[in-house]
């Protein structure tokens, strides 16, 4: 704009003055100046801009107007006057005002702009002066003047902070809208915005200031948005200079870009149009706490609800997910943090994010891991389609972390979101089966070994899967179809749970019978004793061990205390009486002043877990009418997604299991009743899951119920005669637990079932024996006689002694349990009854464990074909073995029996744990694991895992090691816990187990070249895989005990054959091995042990003191290939898809271990579900059906799936040498075994024992320690009559 010359007044420069205003000087008063100047206003108001004459008459007045005199003005009407009139000046004079020194308009502006600071008060009577100031100068634009001045800047500033300073909440619309008017027009027709007034605009938005005025806030907001396509260059400029450059000086507002950037986000993205591809920048910025705060805006930014930034920029985004991975851990934590707000806002990103924290998931931070399950939780709770089933998985991994925090959390999340959308069903059934699995995972986890775990899982079962709060009909509805749908691991786990709560239960109730008991020495020991039981059920044990002594103190002092505590635990007690005295035990222990107390956390920890929260009385009979609505098909059983049958089914194994736990809650007549009805229906399990209530819970209804007991007993009766198996041992100690007369009932049972015993009818002799094998176990005093002759008569010389029908040969070595043949069945039941007999006499006065323990080892050494006539399938022989391997065991639990075992059965029956068949294996593992661990077995069983270092199944060896980890432990614990184990520590000390598991090895079958470098490395694998466990700690200078122990074996010989030179030779190298293996593997083995171990006299001969055996059995050359290794060769027991030398015979491989993959997971499960999960992983079945497959089917379809490298033939010139099966003795042992039989008068003469072995050509002459007569040659050539083991001698 071009200013003018200065225009003269009309005149001779005399003022002229609208008609009647005076002239106004300094001279009047303010009041008069406020008069005449009020006139002046009228005019000007009425002027406009084609009105020249009168511009030309007034031009001096409106010079004048702009004097030193008006502009600094004390008088703010006076001010706000002459401000009234120069903005009309401009407006009448426009586009030409009447100024034209830069200085004077400056001033002029200036002070225009700080009348405008009148605004502020709404309430002034000059207010609507403000006003049309205001309009006025946005109307015409007034300040556009300024842009010719070359210090306009500050004017727009001042203007700008004035403007924002004064606006508020009174200001109606028209104020703002002209406030917006003027600054916008100034900068949309300006050449740009400088930093300084940028600055005033922006520092509005600054969290501090928008929250002092919000009006301000929104003016910039409203301002930016209407300036956007022109302030974006601006904003990038300062944006550029601060994150790119570095430039903090250029701005004050420096420090508070990020914040800046999200408000600017929020207001309009285009303003951002060219500063995210700056922040790119600063994410890859080499500081970390740069990139934490760019972290933190960005995740504003795409978590923001209506954010398209993600859609919009997929580099940023892509960037930004880098961040993931962040080496910053308040980085990472940041990322995942945001994770959940995405989640929410944008599901369509949830596929992105989805690997990314997976990868979290795993991270070595704990917090991290915590939070991204926090995350996935919260957005499921929100919605559950917001978190796919990958998602879900993680939390469902993390269940299983190392920390305690993590775990914690992952539990209480996936309670939260079962009890949301399984139990209350808030997001219909299809989200309630997309999370079906969470009840199974989280009772799972029971199986866990930290006690916190178990504890939660209590927690979580009471509060979110069955809530305690419900009313007793609800909560029980909620437990039966609960009960339906469990997976059968969860279903062992609840089983559990309730177990350990009862056992705690007595545990309490053992504490206070000892309270009402006199004081004394032996009575503090013996409460010392249950206090620590009890303090092992509870977190933090050394601290649970005083709070319990000081709970204990309580109780002594405190009757009242104790007789709240007593009805707590009663079995009456209901879970109404529950609650009340759960309250008042906390009222009394509750101190008031103290904020924190962890003496009654732990109490109360206590309590939850033997309060009946859940069963009483009334919650029994509740689950019984479930159960009559299901039998009746009147329940909702289809709608809670389960079959009547299904429901009936668990139904009663929920009550079976509840009858251990309650068995008062189950003596009503009614609950008598509807059991009954479930005894006469089809269901075999419904039956005897039936009979088996009875039993646990019948006590009182020979008193009490006399009508139930006559109609009880006959269908006992029926079904001990031709019931199941199963129902028939039921039915047969349910008898001997509920009747008074006893004897006559089993009487009238064994009796007719005695005389009806017909070997040529298999079919109908399983059940017969299962119930007269029960009878004669529980009552031996009056059924031991009987039995005998039938043992002798039937039983061995009809039954085992006979195969009358010819077996299956398909080929397989494991068949399902209906697959397998009636006489087999019958067979494998004979043995059992055999072993319950013994089990009931308890005595050997008749030799007849004796013989039975020979004839078990006959069929172990004909590998389960007794008779050796041909007959019997492969998979038949499989399930004799085990059932002739798990009898030995079973007699040795009785210690009357285990003195006769003698070490050549207690090998025989060891090595079946590396029998051919997986079944085989697997179910022997078990079932010695249970017996050890339950401490029934003698020590010498624990020797038998070593051998599990050759079996080639992962999964097999895994299973062992866990076994012998929780034996030892169990072992080790009891010895603390009880002070007269000291006495016992021969049959107690784990380290006791390495004298059997030498002289174990020493007799492996496969041990048959001492010497060779393949063999000894087998000896060793199996030494380390029991020494590993037992050296984890050298507690009491263990490793020096160990080393003496197998130092002072050397010095005695093999008491199972002292004279033979080979067999101590190899003894001998066994414990060479196991010192080189001890000393290798600890430094600490070598320091003087005082203790003298003990060897047992049964397999090691002491000799006399001038016997010194100091010779080196081990070459250093050997030791330098046992210490270093070379390529192992084929393992022991063969390999998988090899080719086969021997026909129809598969050889068996080691599976290759993985590397363990996972992270921050915790592995201490409990070998039970290992051994329960068959079905773990596919390549392990796999293996199985390969190894259990002598002949398999070949589908086409798999054969075109193998790939080429896995086919082998016999023409690609690979073989394997022909392995025995483990397990067995070579040919010639089994002939010396069958004659040692015949000189007892066990087999006839001229019986072909050895016959059954098909591998003994590739087993050297020099490997049999067993010296044989000719007339025992002669007897092994003979074919024979059927053998018979004469059980009467």
């Amino acid at each position: 704009m071009e200013f003018p010359q200065q225009q003269k007044p009309a005149g001779d420069g005399k003022i002229v003055y609208p008609p009647g205003v005076k002239e106004i000087t300094d001279k009047i008063s303010n009041d008069e100046v406020v008069k005449r100047l009020k006139m002046v206003v009228k005019t000007y108001m009425d002027m406009d801009q084609d009105s020249e004459e009168e511009k030309q008459q007034y031009l001096g007045l409106a010079l004048h107007l702009a004097s030193e005199f008006f502009l600094r003005n004390p008088n703010k009407d006076v001010r706000l006057l002459v401000a009234c009139c120069l903005a009309d000046i401009f407006r009448i004079y426009a586009p030409e005002a009447p100024y034209t020194s830069h200085d004077k308009l400056k001033d002029i502006f200036l002070f225009i702009t700080r009348q405008l600071k009148g605004l502020e008060d709404t309430k002034s009577p000059q207010f609507n002066r403000y006003f049309y100031l205001l309009e006025n100068l946005a109307w015409v634009k007034s300040y556009n003047i300024c842009f010719e001045l070359e210090d306009c800047n500050e004017i727009f500033i001042q203007l700008f902070k004035t403007l924002f300073s004064v606006i508020n909440n009174s200001h109606n619309q028209k104020v703002q809208m002209h406030m917006m008017d003027l600054m916008s027009s100034i900068i949309m027709e300006g050449d740009g915005v400088t930093q300084e007034l940028l600055d005033t605009i922006l520092i509005n938005l600054i969290p501090a200031h928008k929250n002092l005025n919000k009006q301000a806030y929104d003016l910039a907001k409203t301002l930016l948005k209407r300036t956007v396509q022109t302030i974006e260059t601006c904003i990038a400029n300062f944006f550029n200079q601060v994150l790119v450059m570095g430039k903090s000086s250029v701005s004050d507002l420096s420090e508070h870009v990020f914040d800046l950037i999200q408000e600017l986000f929020a207001i309009d993205p285009m303003l951002l149009t060219s500063v995210m591809p700056q922040l790119e920048f600063k994410l890859k910025s080499n500081d970390g706490e740069e990139r934490l705060a760019v972290v933190r805006l960005l995740a504003k930014l795409f978590g923001a609800k209506d954010s398209e930034l993600a859609s919009q920029n997929r580099p940023l985004w892509q960037c930004f997910l880098g961040r993931f991975n962040d080496i910053h851990v308040p980085v990472r934590l940041e990322c995942v943090k945001f994770a959940s707000h995405c989640l929410m806002n944008h599901p369509d990103l949830a596929k992105d994010l989805t690997e990314y924290l997976k990868v979290r998931s795993h991270d070595p931070e704990e917090a991290i891991r915590h939070d991204v399950i926090v995350t996935i939780i919260n957005a499921g709770k929100k919605d559950l389609n917001l978190v796919n089933d990958q998602l879900l998985g993680f939390v469902r991994e993390r269940t299983l972390d190392k920390r305690w925090r993590v775990r914690k959390e992952a539990m209480m999340g996936l309670a939260q979101l079962f009890k949301k959308y399984c139990l209350h069903h808030e997001a219909g059934k299809e989200s309630a089966q997309k999370i079906s699995w969470i009840k199974d995972k989280l009772l799972h986890i029971y199986y866990q070994n930290s006690i916190d775990d178990k504890l939660l899982v209590e927690k979580i079962f009471a509060q979110y899967m069955v809530p305690h709060s419900l009313d007793t009909e609800e909560k029980m509805k909620c437990l039966y179809y609960l009960y339906a749908c469990l997976d059968t691991n969860a279903v062992k786990a609840l089983n559990e749970m309730w177990k350990c709560q009862n056992m705690l239960r007595s545990l309490v109730k053992e504490l206070l019978d000892l309270h009402k008991l006199p004081v004394s020495e032996a009575n503090s020991s013996a409460m010392l004793g249950k206090l620590m039981s009890i303090a092992k059920n509870l977190p933090d044990a050394g601290k649970a061990q005083d709070f319990m002594k000081k709970f204990n103190q309580v109780l002594s002092e405190d009757e009242k205390l104790r007789v709240q505590l007593e009805m707590l635990i009663s079995p009456t007690c209901s879970c109404k009486q529950a609650e009340i005295c759960v309250r008042e035990i906390t009222r009394k222990l509750t101190f008031p002043k103290q904020p924190t107390n962890p003496f009654l956390e732990m109490v109360k920890f206590l309590l939850e877990r033997i309060a009946p929260v859940h069963i009483d009385s009334e919650a029994i009979s509740a689950l019984v009418k479930l159960l009559n609505k299901s039998i009746e098909g009147t329940a909702d059983d289809e709608e809670e997604g389960v079959t009547p049958d299904t429901a009936i089914r668990s139904g009663l194994e929920l009550l079976k299991v509840l009858s251990f736990t309650h068995p008062t809650a189950f003596h009503s007549a009614e609950t008598y009743e509807s059991l009954l009805q479930c005894l006469k229906m089809e269901d075999d399990k419904v039956a005897e899951a039936a009979i088996q209530i009875f039993r646990n819970t019948g006590q009182k209804i020979e008193t009490e119920l006399q009508q139930i007991r006559s109609t009880l007993i006959p269908i006992l009766h029926q079904k001990a005669k031709r019931g199941t198996p199963h129902q028939a041992k039921q039915a047969v100690h349910c008898i001997h637990a509920i009747f008074n007369n006893k004897e006559v009932q089993l009487a009238q049972i064994f009796e007719p079932l005695s005389r009806s015993l017909n070997a040529d009818v298999p079919e109908q002799l399983i059940t017969p024996l299962v119930s007269l094998g029960h009878i004669s176990m529980l009552a031996p005093d009056q059924f031991a006689s009987p039995m005998k002759s039938i043992v002798a008569n039937f039983i061995v010389k009809d039954l085992l002694m006979n195969d009358r029908s010819v077996g299956n040969k398909n080929g397989k070595l494991w068949s399902a349990d209906e697959e397998v043949s009636p006489e087999v069945l019958a067979k494998v039941q004979a043995i059992k009854l055999l072993v319950r007999w013994l089990l009931g006499m308890k005595n050997n006065q008749s030799k007849s464990a004796n013989s039975t323990l020979r004839l078990l080892s006959a069929m172990l050494v004909s590998e389960g074909d007794l008779t050796e006539q041909k007959k019997i399938s492969k998979s038949d022989m499989s399930r004799l073995r085990l059932a002739a391997g798990s009898a030995i065991m079973k007699l040795a639990q009785e210690p009357c029996y285990h003195e006769i075992i003698t070490p050549e059965q207690f090998q025989l029956c060891g090595l079946v744990i590396n029998d051919e068949c997986y079944q085989v294996r697997q179910i022997f593992a078990q079932k010695l694991h249970l017996a050890l661990v339950k401490l029934l077995l003698p020590l010498e069983y624990l020797a038998v895992f070593a051998l599990c270092a050759k079996d080639p199944v992962k999964e097999r060896r895994a299973h062992a090691r866990q076994c012998l980890l929780k034996n030892i432990s169990v072992r080790r614990e009891y010895i603390k816990q009880n002070p007269l184990a000291q006495e016992k520590l021969v049959s107690l000390l784990p380290e006791y187990v390495v004298p059997f598991m030498i002289h174990l090895l020493a007799h492996d079958p496969d041990f048959t070249k001492p010497h060779e470098y393949e063999q000894l490395k087998d000896i060793k694998e199996c030494l380390w895989f029991m020494l590993e466990v037992l050296m984890t700690k050298n507690e009491n200078n263990s490793h020096a005990f160990l080393r003496k122990m197998v130092e002072n074996i050397k010095q005695t010989k093999d008491a199972q054959c002292p004279e033979d030179a080979k067999a101590n030779e190899k003894l001998y190298i066994v414990c060479d091995v196991a010192l080189f293996v001890i000393a290798n593997k600890s430094t600490a083995c070598h320091l003087d042990c005082q203790k003298e171990p003990v060897l047992p006299s049964k397999f090691f001969l002491v000799q006399d003191k001038e016997f010194k055996n100091d010779k080196e059995y081990l070459t250093g050359e050997m030791r330098q290939m046992l210490l270093t290794g070379k390529p192992k060769p084929a393992p022991v027991l063969a390999t998988v898809n090899k080719t086969l030398t021997v026909p129809g015979r598969r050889i068996i491989q080691k599976s290759a271990t993985p590397p363990d993959t996972t992270s921050n997971t915790s592995t201490n499960s409990s070998p039970l579900v290992t051994a329960n999960n068959k079905n773990s992983t596919t390549d392990t079945s796999e293996s199985r059906a390969q190894e259990n497959n002598e002949n398999p089917v070949i589908n086409k379809d798999e054969m075109k799936k193998e790939e080429p490298s896995e086919k082998l033939t016999p023409e690609a010139g690979i073989e394997a040498s022909p392995v025995r099966r483990r397990g067995r003795p070579t040919k010639a042992a089994a002939a010396a075994a069958a004659a040692a039989l015949k000189e007892t008068g066990a087999l006839p003469a001229g019986g072909g024992t050895g016959r059954g072995r098909k591998r003994a050509s590739d087993v050297p002459t020099d490997s049999i320690n067993v010296k044989m007569s000719k007339q025992q040659q002669q007897q092994q050539s003979d074919e024979g009559t059927k053998r018979q083991i004469d059980l009467q001698r």
